[in-house]
């Protein structure tokens, strides 16, 4: 565990991150059965019907029952939409120092 420096762990880290924001959820989520309670699958000839989540909160199952694939399930959304412009920057960060120090 000795030959594993701090630039090693931030690439898998970031590698890991990149890995989950570019899951897809209707090409590869959907297929296991990984969509958000949310998000049904629709009918791309359906037109633009948003379905709403109208549980709201504390309505809902508790957070604490909710088992490890919902909480998988969350954190594949919450890392797609929340670290997509930072995602972008650090990559972008990370490839020019490649280039520049290799």
């Amino acid at each position: 565990m000795a030959f594993f420096g701090l630039g090693t762990v931030l690439y898998v880290s970031l590698l890991v991150i990149n890995a989950i924001a570019i899951l897809n959820e209707e090409r590869f989520l959907a297929k296991i059965g990984w969509l958000t309670p949310s998000r049904p699958i629709q009918d791309v000839n359906a037109g633009f019907q948003q379905t709403y989540d109208q549980t709201g909160y504390g309505t809902g199952a508790v957070q604490g029952d909710a088992g490890v694939k919902a909480r998988l399930i969350d954190l594949i959304s919450a890392v797609r939409t929340l670290m997509r412009i930072p995602l972008i920057v650090i990559n972008t960060v990370v490839i020019l120092y490649e280039l520049a120090w290799g």
